[in-house]
């Protein structure tokens, strides 16, 4: 510290680093690790803790300790035991790394980026830390940032699969097909194994994979039981194997089976590593709609921030939500930003004071909320959203599909953004989201039979929130979108409360990133092939058409 008060940072540094690595060594940290490292984390807390007491200033320990912390749950008391390592030996590369590797998994991506732009700035040549910077760059929005870093890192090695693919995924967003399709392929020469690699080829949608990738693929499937650290990579091998094979089924119908047993077996995969239980989602519908009535919203008018924002485009995966984002980013007044996690994390939150006791349901806990924590509420989303928001345009679009969960919630916390609700037809919506890697999230949508009851419930859910605030909503169906675009464009543009542009019927001249997985979809115009998709599968599709049961009654089939 005192060669950092002189001035002499470089000399500051080169201290920070000595006195970790001598304190590193001693046996009372030693043990601690090693007692981390085979799971024992209350035995490594409790020396770790013996030693803070005695050195309550050692980088060292605290940042053994934080990353104990970490791995037993705790963040909350993990962040700030690495915040004061680092603090007091700001060259404690490790320390950093971890605290901005924590930091990035939650809300505080500004805060992971500055400590990831410390650590390269630190150490130029450090890939590792390049890769960190890119991942928050991406996260923020700073697609250009990010390649930039990654076309750096493949300059200096171009033999690292992991960073094509991270730049293929770039690639894709900002609209550069061509370089992403080589990008992607590049991963999946240098590691022909690596599902992910050949998924993200398939997931362009757009991009007809040949008999020579499926030769490539099928080789690449061992031939024995998966084990865990392969299940991803070989679900995704069979994702990608499904749609090559659905591709050639438009010219050769028997390659359909082959695509749906592909498709079916990449699911299981995927099911069996993901928790989902159907029985939590209609109960918390049930819920929402026993609590969300005519009488609660009367009772709060002028509630909550007043600000028209946001534009909440819900729904599910696949019903052409990223098409009418893409319309209304084409708007002179609205930016399109991405899937946000915002909205999901304040309603985490509140539940998580449930878990804890605070109140006995996350009804009861929503009933309970007065008129300065909604307002509260309302103005900590727009504020955790704006690091999102590029331009000065006064409207902004947040496409997480799973806020259809949160109406009541966005309803009560910002009463006049605007709600739009993307629909497709059940069946179609479905099966898409079904045959659909998600890189994240949607656990739901692996099994035919839970995805229809899930579609059942989200329909169950709008419609009595229809008949709670007639009006609140505005429903995009994307069979109707394809049928009358003009008209269709012109009812979107009146509910959000702007005036009709002719940009918006040319949206796929809109260069903006695209992360979702239609990304090269809208960026051409509308065209009726994904009407039918499912057609071709009807045969195997009876859990599905038992899930949705009567639903599929109120929803003719398209012709």
């Amino acid at each position: 510290m005192l060669l950092r008060a002189k001035g002499d940072n470089a000399g500051a540094a080169h201290a920070d680093i000595a006195g970790v690595d001598a304190s590193s060594r001693e046996p009372a940290l030693l043990r601690a690790a090693v007692a981390m490292q085979e799971g024992r984390l209350d035995e490594a807390e409790a020396q770790l803790r013996a030693r803070l007491a005695a050195l309550p200033a050692d980088p060292a320990t605290l940042r053994l300790l934080g990353e104990v912390r970490w791995r037993q749950g705790d963040i909350d008391d993990a962040v700030p035991l690495l915040r004061a390592a680092v603090a007091r030996a700001p060259a404690f590369a490790a320390a950093r790394e971890l605290l901005a590797r924590i930091l990035s998994m939650g809300p505080d991506v500004g805060e992971a980026l500055d400590h990831a732009g410390r650590l390269l700035a630190d150490d130029p040549e450090n890939g590792g830390h390049a890769m960190l910077k890119a991942s928050l760059l991406v996260r923020i929005g700073d697609q250009k940032g990010a390649l930039a870093l990654y076309r750096s890192i493949l300059e200096r090695d171009p033999g690292r699969p992991r960073v094509w693919l991270n730049l293929g995924h770039v690639e894709k967003t900002i609209g550069n097909q061509a370089a992403a399709i080589e990008a992607y392929r590049r991963a999946a020469a240098l590691d022909p194994a690596n599902g992910e690699a050949w998924w993200s080829l398939a997931n362009l949608k757009t991009v007809k994979l040949e008999r020579a990738d499926i030769a490539a693929m099928r080789a690449a499937l061992p031939h024995d039981a998966v084990g865990d650290d392969r299940a991803e990579d070989v679900a995704q091998l069979h994702f990608a194997l499904g749609k090559a094979y659905e591709d050639l089924s438009w010219d050769d119908p028997s390659a359909a089976e082959s695509a749906f047993a592909h498709y079916a077996r990449g699911n299981a995969l995927r099911r069996s590593m993901l928790d989902y239980d159907s029985a939590r989602t209609d109960s918390a519908v049930d819920q929402n709609i026993a609590l969300f009535t005519p009488t609660f919203f009367e009772e709060r008018a002028g509630w909550g921030c007043q600000a028209a924002d946001p534009i909440f485009v819900v729904g599910l995966p696949r019903s052409g939500s990223t098409l009418v984002e893409q319309i209304l980013a084409s708007h002179s007044q609205i930016e399109g930003t991405m899937e946000l996690p915002d909205m999901m994390l304040i309603a985490d939150r509140l539940q998580a004071r449930v878990d804890e006791g605070e109140f006995p349901d996350l009804p009861s806990l929503l009933a309970a909320l007065g008129p300065d924590e909604s307002r509260r509420l309302g103005e900590e989303y727009l504020e955790r959203t704006r690091v999102h928001r590029k331009t000065d345009r006064p409207r902004f679009v947040d496409k997480m599909p799973n806020n259809w969960q949160h109406v009541g919630l966005i309803r009560m916390i910002l009463p006049n953004a605007t709600v739009i609700d993307a629909r497709r037809h059940p069946l179609g919506c479905c099966f898409s989201g079904w045959k659909q890697y998600f890189a994240r999230g949607q656990v739901f949508s692996y099994d035919l039979s839970e995805i229809g009851h899930y579609y059942a419930a989200y329909v169950r859910q709008m419609a009595a929130f229809d008949s709670a605030l007639p009006g609140a909503v505005h429903r995009v169906i994307y069979e109707e979108m394809v049928a009358d675009t003009l008209g269709q464009v012109r009812a979107l543009l009146d509910a959000v409360g702007v005036p009709f542009e002719e940009n918006c019927l040319a949206f796929w001249r809109n260069r903006r990133a695209v992360r979702t997985a239609s990304s090269e979809q809208v960026r051409q115009p509308i065209y009726t092939d994904a009407l039918e998709q499912w057609k071709r599968f009807e045969l195997w599709l009876g859990p599905l058409r038992a899930a949705l049961g009567p639903l599929l009654e109120r929803y003719p089939e398209p012709a």
